[in-house]
Parts: C-alpha cells; sequence; structure tokens
C-alpha cells in the first residue's frame, strides 16, 4: 500500500481532488501537460450556485454573470423558464482552474505544469503511488490500466462576440434535432457585453463548426452577432457515458471527472457531478491510505448520490434526442399549458432531476 497520491490532469476535479488529500494530511502531486492551466476555455461556463456551493470552492472571483432562467428554443415554440433569484454563475473556466490551483497549493498539495504524460511516467508513478486519472475525456490513465473507454460523445464548437446583451439574465437553448443532433445549440450571456454562443453535435453526426456556422444563420442568431467582432472559437469533446471501471484497486487507481464520464448528458455539464466525485475520490483514498479501507468505497458512495441522476438526464437526453423539430414544439407547447414554466421557475433542479421529481410529486400531494 502507498501512502502518497499523484494526480494526473490539473483540471478543476483533478485540483478538487488534490486539495482535499493534501487537507487530509495526504502527500499529493498533481502533473499537468498544460503550462497554462485552464486554457483554451473550451468548455462553457454556465455552472448551478448550488452545484457551486457543494464543491467548496471560491469560486466568486471567476463569476462573469448571473443567470435567473432560461427561454427554451423548439419547433417555432418558446418557453420562458425565469426565477425571482438567480440559478446559475457564469464562469470564466481560466479563472475557476487558477482558484482551484491555488486552494490545493495552500492546502499543501505540490504541481508539475508542463510534464508530458506518457505509459513510462504512468508507470514509474504507479509503482510509488495512488494515482488519480483526472486526465480528461480520452484519458492516458483509463486507457493505460484498461479502465473501459468512452465511445459516445458530443462534438461542441462555442465562440464570444462582443455585443449589448439586451437581457444578461437568461441563457437561450435551442432545441433541434436536424441542427444539433441529440443535444442542442445555446446563445449564453457570459457578461452584458459579452455573448456566447455554441452548439453541440452527436460525435457521430459530423463536424462541430460546419454546425456552428449554419446556427449563426440563423435569423434569430445572426441578428443578435450582426456587426459584432467574434472572439477565438473553440471545439471541445464532451462523454456521453461513464467508464466500465472508475476504481482499479489491485493497481491503486481510480478515475474522476471528465476521465470517468462524470458528466450530464443533458447540458455536458462535468463540473458539478466531477467536483463532487472527485471530493468522494479524495475521502475513500485518505480512508484506504490511513485505515486501510477499500478504495472501492468512492463508487459507492458516487453510485448512491449521483448514479440516479446520471441515469435520469441519460433518459431525458434519450427523449429528446428521438423527436423530430415538429414534435419538440408541441412538447413546450403542452409543458406551458400544463404550466411548467412555473413550475420550473419555483422547484427546477438543473443538475439533480431526481430532486425535481420529489418535489413535484411533494407539490402534487400537498394539493
Amino acid at each position: 500500500m502507498h501512502d502518497n497520491v499523484s494526480v494526473i490532469g490539473a483540471g478543476t476535479s483533478g485540483l478538487i481532488a488534490a486539495r482535499d488529500l493534501a487537507a487530509a494530511g495526504i502527500a499529493t502531486r498533481v502533473y499537468d501537460q498544460k503550462s497554462r492551466l485552464g486554457y483554451p476555455p473550451k468548455a462553457s461556463g454556465i455552472i448551478s450556485i448550488n452545484g457551486l456551493e457543494s464543491l467548496g470552492i471560491g469560486y466568486r472571483k471567476a463569476v462573469t454573470n448571473e443567470l435567473f432562467g432560461a427561454n427554451i428554443h423548439a419547433g417555432g415554440a418558446v418557453m420562458k423558464v425565469m426565477s425571482r433569484k438567480p440559478q446559475a454563475h457564469v464562469l470564466d473556466r481560466e479563472k475557476l482552474n487558477l482558484v482551484c490551483y491555488e486552494e490545493a497549493v495552500s492546502a499543501g498539495a505540490k504541481a508539475e505544469l508542463g510534464t508530458k504524460i506518457n505509459d513510462d511516467m504512468l508507470e514509474e508513478l504507479h509503482r510509488s503511488s495512488v494515482l488519480v486519472g483526472a486526465d480528461g475525456p480520452l484519458s492516458a490513465v483509463a486507457k493505460h490500466f484498461s479502465m473501459g473507454s468512452i465511445e459516445r460523445y458530443t462534438l461542441t464548437y462555442k465562440a464570444e462576440y462582443n455585443v449589448s446583451v439586451e437581457d444578461p439574465r437568461a441563457v437561450d437553448l435551442y432545441f433541434d434535432n436536424s441542427l444539433a443532433p441529440k443535444f442542442f445549440a445555446w446563445a449564453c450571456p457570459n457578461s452584458k457585453d459579452v455573448l456566447e454562443i455554441g452548439i453541440g453535435i452527436d460525435g457521430r453526426h459530423g463536424n462541430s463548426k460546419a454546425a456552428f456556422e449554419k446556427f449563426v444563420r440563423m435569423k434569430d442568431i445572426a441578428g443578435r452577432i450582426a456587426g459584432a467582432k467574434m472572439l477565438d472559437g473553440y471545439a471541445s469533446l464532451i462523454p456521453m457515458q461513464t467508464v466500465r471501471k472508475v476504481v482499479d484497486a489491485k493497481n491503486e487507481v481510480v478515475l474522476v471527472g471528465d476521465a470517468a464520464g462524470q458528466v450530464k448528458p443533458t447540458t455536458g455539464g462535468g463540473i458539478v457531478f466531477g467536483g463532487n466525485a472527485a471530493r468522494m475520490a479524495a475521502k475513500a483514498i485518505a480512508g484506504y491510505i490511513n485505515r486501510g479501507d477499500g478504495l472501492g468505497t468512492y463508487e459507492k458512495l458516487f453510485r448512491k448520490n449521483f448514479g440516479l441522476d446520471i441515469k435520469l438526464h441519460s433518459f431525458l437526453n434519450m427523449i429528446y434526442s428521438s423527436f423530430d423539430e415538429r414534435k419538440l414544439g408541441f412538447m413546450i407547447n403542452a409543458a406551458k399549458t400544463l404550466g411548467f414554466e412555473s413550475f420550473f421557475a419555483n422547484y427546477g433542479d438543473m443538475d439533480r432531476p431526481s430532486v425535481m421529481l420529489k418535489r413535484f410529486f411533494l407539490r402534487g400531494l400537498a394539493k
């Protein structure tokens, strides 16, 4: 049994794990191929406030905007879901990573950035430490230890535009399987004068940049960014399933975050699920080193706390992915007729559909 930990990947999940491990008195070292953390900022930064609070990070330095709700577009119909108080923050992902890095180092973790990650290095670290694979959806750690590969991906492309945002309180979401198969497109106010336009498509359905170019030519979007300066655009890869194994107890290896596929299949958001998984992994590893507890505790904790929600997100993704634009529009109008705009505004939870279902049934029983 080893008494120190090597974290491979200095993204948000890896750094949260490193922080919690170091805070528990475990000698921890983080490795990453990048020398500049969080750059380029490929992922969008819409994260629920409740989810951020569960991670215990000082994220407020990275906040660029507050979102009160969303306008959901499908088949010519629009459902407006607006709360009286902020439901999500838009964060600068590079600043968020720097916050997590500072917290990990302050807790006592060491970091080696700009380090080449290859099989020889992984094998050397494996001989001397417990390994945490937090190195993204194409994880070298998962591959090296045969922990399973992720076969389903969403390809995204996004760019920012300098514009005067009409309503910075709401994100616009566009569902159209002919345009964004098995995912959606969006227009998010990152601030009062920066609008992010993005799209995601199923990994088997072509090129996300081509889909993006088609999306920005749509009348609604083209009008919003007419004459605006486009900032750099970025493509990214989102895992849409969890790996076969998140724990290899024999080799003392665990996976967290995108490396484990701990992402919401509805939105592609991985900060809340991956960050909480990192905290659970750190707790399990500390118990393993200090008391001889089994590393499998980590997987049990994650499945217990988030397994149902991942299944529900997958189910919701499957439902809207199977409908054409006309049926999606019908669903939106039906939901409005049934009063779901008000329900989502008051009881919605963008991370935990299981919590939202409980609220729905309790509300029905209370009537």
